[in-house]
Formats: C-alpha cells, sequence, structure tokens
C-alpha cells in the first residue's frame, strides 16, 4: 500500500513536467527542420547563383523548377519537403522580411503570429 501511495506521488510531480515538454520538443524538431532547409537552399544558391524564386518556393529543392529562372544547375537537394511537428507546410519567402530569405513555420495554430505553442519558428531566430 505504501508503495502505490509513493507511485502516486511520483506520477503527481513527474507527469505535469513530461507533458509541458511537448510544446518545446515540438519547437525543437521545427528549429531543426527550418535548419535544414535553410542549408538546403544555401547549396541551391551556391549551384545556381540566386535562391529558388517565391513563386518557385521550398518545392525547388525536391523538383528541378520548370517556370523562370530555371536553375542552370539544379539537383535534388532534399529527398521530400518535411512537414513541420504540427503537419502543416513550412512556408518560404523570397525576399523575406527578415532576411534574404525566410523559412518559417506558423507554430501550433497555423495562423502568423501568437505566443506560446503557437509562436512562429522560423530562420531569423537561428
Amino acid at each position: 500500500m505504501v508503495v502505490v501511495v509513493i507511485l502516486g506521488i511520483l506520477a503527481v510531480l513527474i507527469v505535469p513536467r513530461v507533458l509541458g515538454r511537448t510544446d518545446e520538443a515540438r519547437a525543437a524538431a521545427a528549429k531543426h527542420d527550418v535548419a535544414t532547409l535553410m542549408q538546403s537552399l544555401k547549396l541551391y544558391k551556391l549551384d545556381n547563383g540566386r535562391y529558388p524564386s517565391n513563386e518557385q518556393g521550398l518545392q525547388a529543392l525536391v523538383a528541378k523548377p520548370q517556370s523562370s529562372p530555371v536553375p542552370p544547375n539544379w539537383k535534388p537537394y532534399l529527398d521530400k519537403l518535411p512537414k513541420d511537428p504540427w503537419g502543416n507546410a513550412y512556408q518560404y519567402l523570397n525576399p523575406g522580411v527578415h532576411g534574404e530569405i525566410d523559412v518559417f513555420s506558423f507554430g501550433a495554430d497555423g495562423q502568423a503570429g501568437g505566443t506560446g505553442a503557437d509562436l512562429d519558428i522560423g530562420s531569423w531566430q537561428l
């Protein structure tokens, strides 16, 4: 009986801490994905002299763009585009608001802005 009480007390103390880390883990995964996408975009620029246009977007990392400007030295930079930890597509802006280009996730709510888990996670935070 004492063991059950001790386990109950431990559960009350530990479970909230573990559950609260889910949002932190997703934010860390999103930052990692954004960093990977930025590295792939930098390689694209090294090979082709420019970043993909806003219209070409991140898809230019997995399939050769057919719209202008067609990259002269294109190769696949990623096997597939990742989804953010909340299941949404990563966003790409060229020109960017925070830098030459921006790559970002809208966070848990899938909407621009927000606080906490809904906060946007972008290349400008790396």
